[in-house]
């Protein structure tokens, strides 16, 4: 049961990329562009915790390489509010 809420966890980020990425190319608004970035390392995170939790044995341990794409993730966004203010 884990296993799909983990799959479904990555799908919807992927979506979410999706979206914000094409309402970016419509508008060119710059915070939709860091937001889909944002969701894209969100996506990786997911596919990584999928990998880690489900298909990779318990002495492979991913959890620092998802800890640090994460943090990527969210410094992307984190820019994107920053620059935007400016």
């Amino acid at each position: 049961m884990a296993a799909v809420v983990y799959f479904l966890c990555a799908l919807t980020s992927l979506t979410c990329f999706v979206l914000l990425f094409r309402a970016w190319r419509g508008s060119g608004a710059r915070l939709l562009f860091w937001s889909a970035l944002c969701f894209a390392g969100i996506t990786v995170n997911n596919v990584l915790l999928v990998i880690d939790r489900v298909f990779l044995p318990d002495s492979v341990d991913l959890s620092m390489w998802r800890l640090l794409v994460a943090l990527a993730a969210v410094l992307l966004l984190v820019v994107g509010l920053v620059w935007e203010e400016e």
